[in-house]
């Protein structure tokens, strides 16, 4: 037998049946969209499994995908099958077919910018409209698994061996990327990459969502510090001593990283000027767009507030007068031209809800 119809073979064998084709592509695409927008928030590499478990189930998805159309095709290729519902199946198809093209030539190394966004800007985009046209499509031509689908002996062996196709894909892309020596090899584990040289012009300008003030006045500019505090603060941009310094590495979720050395104020030593109440435990900063974030307290007195980035002032498209270094955290969580530091005894969960309209006017 020859190598081919044995891989033939073994994918057929693989093969779920139909009415679960359908709900696990589904089940597929509502992971690796709760799992995409959770992985903005790691920034540490313990945070591996779940990077690769989105690439995983992603790489899945093309051999359900592959089911579904070996089952459905002639409706697409006989113009006299068409139904009113044929163009969501076809848009649907085209979003899926996007999503994992993108994400794929992503992990390739292939830098294209369209426009303004990156391809795992792309990526995203299309995974985020791929959720209600497969929900849409579902509802169109729904179907309830049965008892006789749910072998369970089966039906586990088949979704193992799929997972299991997932990881080789995924792994044999890694390899290639390792032996071509493409910029993919070179990526982080949150899958962005290298940005190198030093001060502003080494990195892009990006700003989360709709973040775009117009420039600072850095003389009228000033840093305020309040809350549950002792001592309230307010300092002009002259008054901030940018006296402490360290490296840190950036990590942008639209898909670049760099390391720089950033140079500032340290946030503990204004705390320890403001004195903070016993109950404190968080300390929120906020933009002047009113955009927000906030770290524990602990936490907050290790990250500095950065006038500088390698030995330039930091431009204005990079934060400047002042912005949050927060090492460990996603670049959106890095908050840029903070005019305002909160001490608070609880944490905010509306920062959630600022992150995505703070820019719009």
């Amino acid at each position: 037998m020859r190598p081919q119809s044995r891989v033939s073979d073994l994918v057929s064998a693989l093969r779920p049946p139909p009415r679960l084709v359908d709900w696990s592509i589904l089940a597929v695409v509502l992971f690796e969209t709760v799992s995409g927008l959770v992985s903005f928030t790691i920034g540490t590499p313990d945070g591996w499994p779940l990077f690769w478990a989105h690439r995983i189930a992603g790489l899945t998805l093309i051999f359900l995908l592959g089911y579904k159309l070996a089952r459905v095709r002639y409706r697409l290729t006989d113009s006299t099958q068409w139904r009113p519902t044929t163009a969501l199946s076809v848009v649907t198809l085209l979003a899926a077919v996007g999503s994992l093209a993108t994400g794929i030539v992503w992990v390739a190394g292939v830098d294209v910018r369209l426009a303004y966004w990156t391809l795992l800007s792309v990526h995203v985009g299309f995974g985020l409209v791929l959720v209600p046209l497969v929900v849409a499509h579902l509802t169109t031509r729904f179907r309830r698994p049965t008892r006789q689908d749910f072998h369970r002996r089966r039906t586990t062996i088949k979704y193992t061996g799929l997972l299991l196709g997932g990881a080789v894909l995924y792994r044999a892309q890694t390899f290639v990327n390792e032996v071509l020596d493409t910029h993919g090899s070179d990526r982080r584990f949150t899958g962005s990459q290298p940005r190198p040289g030093d001060g502003n012009e080494a990195f892009p300008v990006t700003s989360w969502v709709a973040d775009d003030p117009d420039p600072i006045d850095r003389e009228a500019w000033s840093l305020s510090v309040r809350g549950a505090i002792d001592t309230p603060l307010s300092l002009s941009y002259d008054e901030v001593s940018p006296e402490s310094e360290r490296e840190a590495l950036l990590d942008c979720t639209s898909g670049w990283y760099t390391v720089q050395r950033w140079r500032g104020i340290r946030v503990g030593d204004l705390l320890e000027t403001a004195e903070p109440d016993d109950d404190a435990a968080y300390v929120r900063f906020v933009s002047v767009t009113g955009y927000r974030w906030s770290l524990p307290i602990e936490e907050a007195r290790e990250a500095l507030l950065a006038t500088h980035v390698g030995e330039e002032a930091l431009s204005h498209g990079h934060g400047g007068p002042i912005r949050l270094i927060a090492p460990g955290r996603r670049g959106f969580q890095w908050v840029k031209w903070v005019e305002r530091v909160e001490v608070r005894r609880q944490s905010d969960p509306a920062q959630w809800v600022v992150t995505l309209v703070s820019g719009f006017e």
